[in-house]
């Protein structure tokens, strides 16, 4: 099988690849810098700018599978939404989005699926209330952020299959905002944020690979909610956290703090929701990891590089 990534380079795409190679397939990346992270001769990197129309357009037609995961990291580090930001932020998933969607309905012989990125901010804050894929998209920066990123995949959607995940919170100690935290929480400074009984839905770094190698295989289109399948508050997620590293997380961070701290961009902490995977539990996806103790333990249990991906 022949999959081409962009976003390939970023923490999810860099386990996805090294995953797929593993298992005998071949990717093409596209990358700004022309990074290769991979030792196998599997791996193509095509140094290219993807929210720009060019040359490393004619590799998407060439793919069986495009997975897209391109996206300027919304949270990470904490900074305020200034207009250029919100450009970056836009033009990342956007423009990327829409050169890839693009070229997949131009292509003589199209892939059979395209994986596009989206984020569970596309419900926006909400209540106790589980939230399924039919929700609706929120009014709010983030809302709006994830329902063009969607709509921009419209071009493929033609000539071939095309899910869009909703990633809530993948975890992992090697990247993403858990790597984030880890400073403030082994220094014993660590803490609930904003309003603590609010839902923080969460998956297992394994469980987010392995459920897009699911979605390749299995047919299902429209959008897939990346996340476990037992959100929890955000008080048990920072209590589960401090015992799984023996530290106390008891110092909060007030809603005001954080809005004081980062404007608007506070809202990409403090619009939580509880995000149920109803879509992937349908279509026959068994969770590695339902629940977040067992996935902390495992996840901080060993911190190697490469870790083994979880089936379904």
């Amino acid at each position: 099988m022949k999959v081409f990534v962009t976003g390939g380079t970023g923490f999810i795409g860099t386990r996805l690849v090294a995953s797929l190679v593993d298992d005998g397939h071949t990717c093409t990346v596209v990358s700004r810098s022309g990074a290769n992270r991979w030792t196998s001769d599997r791996v193509t990197v095509v140094t290219a700018d993807p929210t720009v129309r060019g040359v490393w357009q004619v590799h998407v037609g060439e793919a069986d599978v495009v997975v897209n995961l391109a996206g300027a990291k919304i949270v990470d580090p904490p900074r305020r939404w200034t207009r250029g930001r919100k450009t970056v932020l836009h033009e990342s998933r956007i423009a990327t989005t829409t050169c890839v969607a693009e070229a997949i309905g131009a292509a003589a012989s199209p892939p059979q699926v395209f994986l596009s990125g989206s984020a569970i901010g596309y419900y926006g804050l909400r209540g106790d209330e589980p939230i399924e894929e039919h929700e609706p998209a929120a009014g709010d920066f983030l809302g709006g952020l994830a329902a063009e990123w969607e709509a921009a995949t419209q071009p493929a959607a033609d000539t071939c299959r095309v899910v869009t995940m909703r990633m809530g919170l993948p975890l992992s100690p090697d990247g993403g905002i858990l790597q984030a935290m880890l400073p403030l929480f082994r220094s014993g400074l660590g803490g609930p944020w904003g309003d603590a009984t609010r839902w923080l839905s969460w998956i297992h770094i394994d469980d987010a690979i392995a459920l897009m190698r699911f979605l390749i295989e299995t047919d299902v289109n429209g959008p897939v909610n990346f996340t476990a399948p037992e959100p929890v508050t955000v008080h048990q997620f920072v209590k589960g956290l401090g015992r799984v590293l023996g530290r106390p997380a008891v110092i909060p961070a007030p809603a005001l703090a954080l809005r004081l701290a980062l404007g608007e961009s506070a809202d990409a902490l403090l619009h939580l929701q509880r995000v149920v995977p109803r879509r992937a539990l349908e279509a026959g996806y068994e969770f590695r990891f339902a629940a977040l103790q067992p996935a902390l333990e495992d996840l901080f249990r060993s911190q190697k590089k490469e870790r083994p991906v979880g089936r379904s």
